[in-house]
């Protein structure tokens, strides 16, 4: 009986998602690095403090997770590997691999990972930025991830090891939405009042005076005026000097105002709050969470908290298929049934409280319930 000698499967020995440069090689690319809706989307969280905080916050209310398999030994080996496994150059641990998955997904509305492996297992997890792949939807029902080089792209060359998301994506598109899209519009008006608001203090605090010098009427006053007018104004600035104190004498009749003394700065207060109430309507966040008292009622802000968790759930849901494809692929590449159970922490302690006060009057109820039944029938 002849034997069939069988190939090893491939593995990737490195990050497949990673752009094949060389010096310069900026020159020869034809296809951007990022596209524009990228670019406005990172200057967007850079230009405006509290979308970066919403987003860092809404990555840190996901919550951790654990992983629940029927064979004990897997189960510790699997959250072993789930807590170390290292995690592009610098982090280690899944969590961290998610943190940096969510963040491009929410941000830019599509999200890629790629899955390093060798030596017969997983080695690595690999975040890959979206300036060095290209989507491309072959078909309605596929989606291709290509790795840019010089001059073009190509598809990768182990699609298995490589995933992506798309966050609520158009019908018929594998692009997804971001999270802020429609804040460009209203982030540039609130942007524009900053600026304007910086400017008038520049002018009107940072304070520049006009001094006027009149000559009189006659015929010799004038004739001297320019120079004395440049004696007005040495002496002016000699008066002005910080590294002195002295007077300011003059001759004649001279006035002296405060460049825009009479001006006064519009109230800001109002604008900034209505742009600031549609950033945060769109970021799905309670306002009370990014610091402000815009509802003090203890029911509004306990509905806003129930809110804030069916938004968390749904973000954990589109994180969900990611854990389930590496853990998957470790457990096959380990000799362990495949079969698992994601178990997400509870998202606030709040839910807890609020989860075992309801159980505990549930209860009470039912002992009630109970005591009147049997007052009945003892009587």
């Amino acid at each position: 009986m002849i034997r069939k000698k069988h190939r090893p499967l491939p593995v990737a020995q490195a990050v497949q998602t990673v752009a094949n440069a060389y010096p310069f090689a900026a020159l020869s690319r034809y296809v951007p690095l990022q596209s524009g809706e990228n670019r406005l989307y990172a200057a967007l969280r850079e230009a405006v403090p509290i979308i970066d905080a919403a987003i860092g916050k809404i990555i840190r209310l996901i919550g951790t997770f654990a992983v629940e398999c029927e064979n004990r030994d897997a189960q510790g080996a699997l959250n072993e590997f789930l807590r170390n496994v290292p995690v592009n150059s610098t982090h280690a641990g899944v969590q961290s691999f998610l943190n940096g998955y969510l963040s491009q997904l929410l941000t830019y509305g599509n999200a890629v990972g790629e899955i390093v492996v060798g030596n017969g297992g997983i080695v690595a997890l690999y975040n890959a930025s979206l300036d060095d792949v290209e989507l491309r939807a072959v078909s309605p029902l596929k989606l291709e991830v290509y790795r840019r080089e010089n001059g073009g792209s190509k598809p990768v060359s182990y699609p298995e090891l490589v995933f992506c998301s798309a966050l609520n994506p158009e019908p018929g598109s594998a692009k997804g939405v971001s999270l802020l899209r429609g804040l460009p519009f209203v982030s540039g008006i609130l942007l524009q009042i900053y600026n304007t608001i910086g400017i008038n203090w520049e002018r009107l605090g940072n304070v520049r005076f006009a001094v006027t010098y009149k000559p009189a009427g006659d015929t010799a006053d004038r004739a001297f005026a320019r120079e004395r007018a440049q004696q007005i104004a040495g002496e002016w600035s000699r008066a002005m000097r910080k590294d002195s104190v002295s007077d300011f004498i003059a001759v004649g009749d001279v006035s002296i105002k405060a460049i825009g003394a009479d001006n006064q700065i519009l109230d800001s207060e109002v604008p900034v709050r209505e742009m600031l109430e549609q950033i945060v309507a769109k970021l799905g966040l309670p306002p009370f969470l990014l610091g402000f008292s815009w509802s003090s009622t203890e029911r509004m802000s306990s509905q806003q908290a129930d809110i804030l968790t069916s938004e968390l759930q749904a973000y954990r849901r589109e994180l969900n298929p990611i854990i389930h494809k590496i853990c998957r692929l470790w457990l096959r590449l380990n000799g362990y049934d495949p079969e698992f159970e994601i178990k997400w922490d509870n998202i606030t302690l709040q839910d807890q409280v609020e989860t075992a006060n309801a159980r505990y009057m549930n209860a009470k109820a039912a002992q009630i319930e109970a005591a009147l039944k049997t007052e009945g029938k003892e009587e």
